[in-house]
């Protein structure tokens, strides 16, 4: 339906028939009519299935949710944000979109991966962590009847990041450090306010992370190390050759609406189908949220994409 075409699509705060299955809101506090960090981590979940280490490092294991219904189940892989930073966030963030998706009949394998400041963090243990995780799905798929040929990406802010990369890192050299000889494939990804561009990052970077996180994740500057930022920037390894769907608030002043469109753009030029979607009166967090006017549009994104032959 949007193939190598670009459509911004702009919702109406609940103007979807969809609202109405949108769960009631827990009573959290926002500021300035924005969901802030503390909000967001306040958000209800319930505990996972089942966790399960892929490596040995503290930091190397998902969380794995399974729907009560019988069959091979659908897969969406949930990569969570947080700056890239151990003492911003946790795979928590993504448990309430994860039982979301449970009860839709989708099973979500929730990664956690290491942050900085942790040992082997950066480049390139972070993005080694992420394609291990992603890829160990083939160990458990048969244990718990799991469809690896309906599987998406689904990340938040700098899990958005992580989760074009997963998408683009079949096209990494094979000289490349991450390069991996058989990565599992996927339908497509739905990035939830993440950027596309780690070099563009660096603009909003303070205002979103209070520090200059992106020179500290990746060893150096775009001067400095340019081919690092060649390698886990889905911008620079276009197409990526899936569907992706981006997902912004209109009010989101961490990661402004302008990097989706940016990216997007490029996107669409190289010849992928791009679909990004604005959401009014949302900022950076209510778009990961499934009691949000955003989640609709989100949870469609998903089963569209893992049903998409």
């Amino acid at each position: 339906m949007f193939r190598h075409l670009l459509r911004t699509v702009t919702l109406a705060a609940c103007g979807l028939t969809a609202c109405a299955t949108t769960p009631r809101p827990p009573p959290v506090a926002t500021i300035n009519g924005q969901m802030g960090p503390a909000e967001f981590q306040a958000l209800p979940s319930q505990p996972a299935d089942h966790r399960i280490a892929y490596g040995k490092d503290p930091s190397q294991f998902a969380d794995l949710r399974i729907p009560s219904t019988p069959g091979s189940h659908p897969v969406a892989i949930l990569i969570h944000g947080g700056c890239w930073k151990a003492d911003y966030a946790t795979l928590r963030d993504m448990a309430p979109i994860a039982d979301a998706l449970k009860a839709e009949g989708i099973a979500t394998w929730n990664v956690e991966y290491r942050r900085l400041s942790q040992p082997g963090s950066g480049w390139p243990g972070t993005y080694e962590d992420v394609g291990q995780g992603v890829d160990y799905l083939r160990s458990v798929a048969r244990q718990y009847q799991l469809d690896l040929d309906r599987v998406v990406v689904v990340g938040h802010s700098a899990g958005g990041h992580l989760a074009l990369w997963v998408a683009a890192r079949k096209r990494l050299p094979p000289n490349s450090v991450l390069h991996a000889t058989d990565p599992l494939p996927i339908r497509g990804v739905v990035d939830l306010a993440g950027p596309g561009d780690m070099a563009t990052e660096i603009a909003v970077e303070v205002g979103a992370c209070q520090s200059r996180v992106v020179e500290q994740f990746l060893g150096g500057s775009p001067v400095d190390v340019p081919e690092r930022y060649a390698q886990v920037s889905a911008s620079k390894m276009l197409p990526l050759g899936v569907p992706q769907v981006l997902v912004w608030g209109d009010h989101d002043d961490l990661r402004p609406k302008w990097l989706g469109e940016k990216y997007a753009k490029a996107a669409t030029a190289a010849g992928d189908s791009v679909d990004l979607v604005v959401v009014p009166g949302l900022g950076h967090f209510e778009v990961a949220s499934p009691y949000s006017p955003a989640w609709p549009k989100v949870r469609d994104a998903i089963s569209s994409l893992l049903h998409t032959q």
